[in-house]
C-alpha cells in the first residue's frame, strides 16, 4: 500500500527522485501519467494492468469515455528507475501536472500522485477546510 506525503525537487532534465518507501511497491517498471486535479498517476504495472482491463469495459460508443482514454493513455509512460532512485519525465506531463522545482509525491493507496509544489498546497488547504464535510458525504458510500 502507497501512503505518505513527500517533498523532493525535479531538475531541469525531468528527472525527480521517487521516494524510496514507494520504490519497492512501484516495482522495477511502472506507469505514470495524466492524472485528476492537475497531477500525474503513477501505478505499478500489475495496477495499471487492472485499471486497462476497467476501461476496455466502458463503451466506446460513449464521447466521454473515448476522451477519457485517450487523455489517459497518449501521455503514459512506462518509467524505470535510475541507480539514484529517479526517474526521467516527459515534457507533457511536467506541462500537465505545473511541476517546476519543487514537487510533491503522496502515495494514494494503489498509486502515487505527483503535484508541484502550489497545486498541492492549495488543494491541501481547501481539502482541510472542507474534510469534515466530505466525510461526512462518503457516508453515503458506506464509509
Amino acid at each position: 500500500m502507497l501512503l505518505g506525503e513527500y517533498k523532493h525537487s525535479i531538475d531541469t532534465k525531468g528527472r525527480l527522485i521517487v521516494p524510496s518507501k514507494f520504490r519497492d511497491d512501484l516495482g522495477t517498471n511502472f506507469i505514470v501519467t495524466r492524472g485528476l486535479d492537475g497531477c500525474l498517476f503513477g501505478y505499478p504495472i500489475n495496477e495499471w494492468q487492472q485499471l486497462e482491463q476497467k476501461l476496455k469495459q466502458l463503451p466506446l460508443a460513449k464521447k466521454e469515455t473515448r476522451a477519457f482514454t485517450r487523455f489517459l493513455y497518449s501521455a503514459a509512460t512506462e518509467c524505470s528507475f535510475d541507480k539514484q532512485g529517479r526517474i526521467n519525465l516527459p515534457s507533457t506531463l511536467i506541462k500537465h501536472a505545473g511541476l517546476k522545482k519543487t514537487c510533491y509525491i503522496i502515495g494514494v493507496s494503489d498509486r502515487i500522485e505527483i503535484w508541484s509544489e502550489e497545486r498541492w498546497t492549495s488543494f491541501a488547504e481547501e481539502a482541510n477546510e472542507s474534510f469534515e464535510e466530505i466525510a461526512e458525504e462518503m457516508i453515503d458510500f458506506g464509509f
